[in-house]
């Protein structure tokens, strides 16, 4: 089993909605600051891979990729991607028992109906309506970053769908350094789908790739807010080099980590 890095891309999605443009919008992450990697937690990452040797002269398995999108300001990624679906039937059914009170209220103690109306509404919140057009979220309620359901105004701070990766292309892939794949997994956090790539390091060097990332911003059609998709693109680095690879605990090859004895 190769060892397997993960490349973090965090999105300042509003800003990059508004800016049209992922540059300055995005920050790169990955683990393997210690082993060379350049540009952590900005928009340059250069990825260190390390080469086809462990340190003892075995020979090493190829380099495994993993790449994992996140929205900056939106709710925690570690939340399971139901947890939408749920506050939304949860505020249903608080509404629906809300309403249950009202009608069974006595005439005489009735009290404001157009503020229990408006008591409602904001309880219900504001649904989405999905689209085909869209890799994103599918009908659900209007969140704002801290997990509650909201009426929508158009103007009201809400949190945003996790960016989507739709492809992995450029001068990486076209070299067949690496060979980009979505894959499904039963992640729940990840929504099962999460973009992986092995790459050959054998061959140093420098490589460019591009991710084409698809992010969804607020639209009202036809009376009905939707999320409407916006694909942009975001460029980074591979840096492979002939220093053979090592275990980050043992500072060796494969092997059994240094635990001490109980």
């Amino acid at each position: 089993m190769p060892q397997q890095l993960a490349i973090i891309l965090l999105v300042d999605v509003a800003n990059a909605l508004e800016m049209k443009t992922l540059e300055g919008n995005a920050y790169l992450f990955d683990n393997m600051k210690l082993h060379g990697s350049e540009g952590q937690g900005t928009g340059e990452l250069v990825t260190a891979i390390h080469g086809s040797y462990w340190r003892d002269g075995s020979q090493a398995t190829e380099q495994v990729l993993n790449w994992l999108p996140y929205s900056l300001g939106s709710i925690p990624p570690t939340v399971p991607r139901g947890y939408e679906a749920e506050r939304a039937r949860q505020t249903d059914r608080e509404a629906l028992s809300e309403l249950e009170a009202m009608v069974h209220k006595p005439a005489n103690q009735g009290g404001d109906a157009a503020a229990q109306l408006s008591h409602l509404q904001q309880t219900l919140g504001t649904r989405v309506r999905s689209t085909r057009r869209t890799r994103g979220p599918a009908t659900q309620k209007i969140l704002d970053v801290t997990g509650n359901v909201i009426s929508y105004d158009g103007a009201a701070a809400h949190t945003y769908p996790p960016p989507v990766i739709t492809d992995i292309y450029g001068e990486a892939v076209d070299k067949k350094i690496m060979y980009p794949a979505e894959y499904g997994s039963p992640d729940m956090v990840t929504d099962g789908w999460y973009w992986s790539a092995t790459v050959d390091s054998t061959r140093p060097g420098t490589y460019a790739y591009t991710m084409a990332v698809q992010l969804h911003r607020l639209l009202l059609q036809g009376g009905d807010w939707t999320w409407e998709p916006v694909d942009l693109t975001c460029e980074s680095k591979l840096r492979i080099v002939s220093e053979p690879k090592r275990n980050a605990f043992t500072k060796s090859g494969l092997g059994l980590l240094p635990i001490p004895p109980a």
